[in-house]
């Protein structure tokens, strides 16, 4: 998985040098590390410990309680065993000493500290050697928080005198629960389980086609806060869900009488907002299983309390009290009925954040850049998206195994998903289109041969119908569902054929997806042919500036003097212009957005895309983990990235010259902050000045300029009248 998974590791370790290369089953280990206390509930942590073994868990119980927090399971395998417990609240000290989350260094010192593998003093010397190393090049600061961990950590460390009797009242639950389906528990929840290699080969589909909708059975519990809606502060602006990189929190309007039998600490209030009819009632809910507390939601919420500005409708606050009273919550909200979306007024962000999600629970980075506007396609058009991936970090958490976010709504629907290689995937989702467009061809063909059998007045509705709204698209559904009825009772061999292609004429969505490695680089000859094809698909550019999913090696897409591998001493050349590129051809629809800085341009800029009867591509600016920064401050990357006209907002839409318009929309303002107060506020920019201080002021003073005379040249181009910008068309109207 991306993020948030579990590593499994043997550790063998031996005065004289080990010979076998293989993992024998009857290893027994002298030592036990747990880090992440939702391990106990999905995992035997002790099955292959040895007697006498040593046992260290991270755990916010105290000593004299955590005892009882263990399964009874585990606590006979202790007893049976004579396990030596240890615990440490790793959390706690990584955040005294300024670490935030990260309690690597600080688990590592509590192993060698309890392990007598090396001497104590010597470890810790060993372990400082190797943070300076590691993180030497990102300063100074980062390297002395380390120290300040490593020399704290064993202050937080404790040794558990355990009673010699059980006296929990837990089992470890299942890896899912019973009336999960067949194939999720025979196959999803053993691999879950971590017995992956036990499940026998005649389980898997023969086709390579797995289940779609299957992380809703993963409950991860990797937050250790989760988001608490004040539903009386709330102003109902659905920005919380908008921006929400893993689909946790959620928005529904439904009637008030449908939550008589909700839990008691179920919230709803009257809905704010006169596009609703009166009476309704609006509930944001998260999953408290599912979220990875980034706090994004919390970051974005605009409601304050003016008592207590610290306050807002949204709070992040411990998730184990919260746990069983939200889950309980959220059980309920998911049978809440979804709004009808032929009602939703989609261009508004609180409207359309209704819409249900049909990519859920990604195992993408806690409060990774590019997941929201995956989330943001699938709610507007999910029902009918063809989805082309890249490989790249969009196909480990959007298909990886056992699970798949990409899920399906109660009629069954949802976005089909495939993936392909970096240099044609471009070619394989323009396939899709052809393939679909065939069809439907082929399909108007057999109804108009049919049409007097199944009912001249159904057919000539299904090939005349309507299809740019969600209406139109519903009543195409209805009608082909006829469709299907009346072909039943036909014996023609034409017939047959159109029932096996009759769906293709409801309109479907094609997406062709991956990131700025793909796209600007291996990918991008693919690209620019689908981009000059003309052809009716909506390519997403998840541009991380950067090749994340390999490690963050430079990209074409990387800014100058940006320090990433294989530009150590930062990227000497500029950020490859992309969409200057694609709208070159003048009769493709083009954006550039980003959901963090301004997330009605986005919202824009997917309906138009999609509803463009040609080619589209979006670019969207997406910060990644491999930058440096924490993604708890993405959306402020993401601001000061616009603010300083290092990523310049817009719409190009071809359409507009029809109306005797400029195609060319600026979305954005002219540049307000200094082109440094950006770069200075990342990591990857930052570092430079450490190590090679006067390449970057000459990288940051030509970027400046660079930046500005960027967005001047797009100004320029957006104020062009609609002579100047090229139109051509009626001499006499424009006379």
């Amino acid at each position: 998985e991306q993020a948030g998974a579990v590593p499994l590791a043997h550790l063998r370790l031996a005065p004289d040098p080990i010979r076998s290369s293989d993992l024998n089953a009857d290893d027994e280990a002298q030592f036990v590390g747990c880090h992440q206390t939702v391990c106990l509930e999905r995992y035997d942590m002790l099955a292959k410990a040895a007697p006498g073994a040593v046992f260290l868990l991270n755990t916010t119980a105290p000593p004299e309680e955590v005892w009882d927090t263990l399964p009874r399971h585990m606590q006979q395998q202790m007893i049976d065993k004579d396990i030596r417990f240890y615990v440490i609240d790793a959390y706690q000290a990584a955040d005294e000493t300024g670490m935030g989350r990260r309690i690597n260094t600080i688990m590592q010192t509590c192993f060698f500290a309890i392990s007598d593998i090396l001497p104590k003093e010597e470890a810790v010397a060993a372990i400082k050697t190797a943070v300076e190393k590691t993180y030497g090049r990102r300063g100074k600061r980062i390297v002395e928080r380390n120290f300040q961990a490593i020399d704290t950590a064993l202050a937080h460390l404790h040794q558990v005198d355990y009673p010699k009797q059980v006296t929990s009242s837990y089992e470890k639950p299942a890896p899912v629960p019973s009336h999960a389906p067949e194939f999720v528990q025979k196959v999803t929840g053993e691999i879950i389980a971590g017995h992956g290699d036990a499940v026998p080969v005649s389980l898997f589909p023969a086709d390579g086609a797995y289940p779609s909708s299957t992380t809703q059975w993963e409950k991860r519990n990797i937050a250790l806060e989760i988001p608490v809606w004040d539903e009386a502060l709330c102003i109902h602006c659905g920005k919380c869900p908008f921006v929400c990189p893993h689909s946790v929190i959620r928005s529904k309007v439904f009637d008030p009488a449908l939550a008589k039998e909700a839990p008691p600490t179920f919230k709803h209030v009257p809905v704010k907002g006169k596009e609703f009819p009166e009476g309704l009632h609006i509930t944001y809910q998260v999953a408290p299983e599912d979220c990875t507390g980034c706090g994004l939601c919390v970051d974005i919420c605009p409601a304050k309390d003016k008592k207590n500005p610290g306050h807002k409708a949204l709070d992040m606050m411990p998730q184990p009290p919260l746990r069983e009273s939200e889950r309980a919550n959220w059980e309920f909200f998911l049978t809440l009925p979804e709004y009808d979306r032929r009602q939703v007024r989609s261009t508004v962000i609180k409207d359309a954040m209704l819409l249900q999600p049909l990519f859920e629970f990604p195992s993408a980075c806690s409060g990774c850049g590019e997941t929201p506007y995956l989330r943001l396609a699938s709610q507007l058009f999910g029902d009918r998206m063809l989805v082309a991936n890249a490989t790249g970090c969009s196909s480990i958490y959007g298909g990886n195994l056992p699970t798949t976010p990409w899920a399906e709504n109660a009629e069954g629907r949802g976005p089909a998903w495939n993936n392909s290689l970096f240099e044609d995937n471009a070619e394989f989702g323009l396939g899709f289109r052809v393939a679909i467009d065939k069809q439907s061809e082929y399909a108007r063909e057999l109804l108009k041969e049919l049409a007097a059998q199944v009912g001249k007045e159904l057919a000539s509705a299904i090939l005349e119908a309507d299809q740019s709204d969600e209406a139109g698209i519903h009543d195409q559904r209805e009608r082909v569902a006829a469709l299907h009825e009346k072909l039943k009772g036909l014996d023609a061999p034409q017939a047959r054929q159109l029932e096996a292609i009759a769906d293709q004429l409801i309109k479907k969505s094609v997406w062709i997806v991956g990131g700025d490695g793909w796209a600007y680089d291996i990918g991008f000859g693919g690209l620019d042919h689908v981009l000059a094809s003309g052809r009716d698909v909506n390519i997403l550019v998840l541009d991380t500036e950067v090749y994340s999913n390999t490690g963050g090696q430079t990209s074409k897409a990387t800014p100058r003097g940006a320090v990433a591998k294989f530009s150590a001493g930062g990227k000497p050349t500029a950020k490859k212009d992309l969409s200057m590129i694609a709208m070159s051809y003048e009769n493709v629809y083009v954006a550039q957005v980003a959901y963090g800085a301004k997330d009605t341009q986005t919202l824009r800029a997917f309906l138009e895309a999609e509803s463009y009867p040609g080619t589209s591509i979006i670019v969207a600016y997406s910060p990644c983990i491999a930058w440096g920064n924490d993604l708890a401050n993405n959306h402020r990357m993401q601001d000061l990235a616009v603010r300083s006209a290092h990523w310049p907002l817009f719409r190009y839409d071809p359409r507009r010259l029809e109306k005797g318009e400029n195609p060319l929309q600026l979305d954005s303002k002219a540049p307000n902050v200094p082109y440094r107060d950006f770069v200075t506020n990342e990591t990857r920019f930052a570092m430079l000045w450490r190590s090679h201080p006067e390449d970057a002021e000459a990288f940051l003073n030509h970027s400046q300029a660079e930046a500005r005379a960027h967005y001047h040249h797009y100004e320029q181009l957006a104020a062009l009248s609609y002579r100047e910008a090229g139109a051509g068309g009626d001499e006499k109207k424009e006379e």
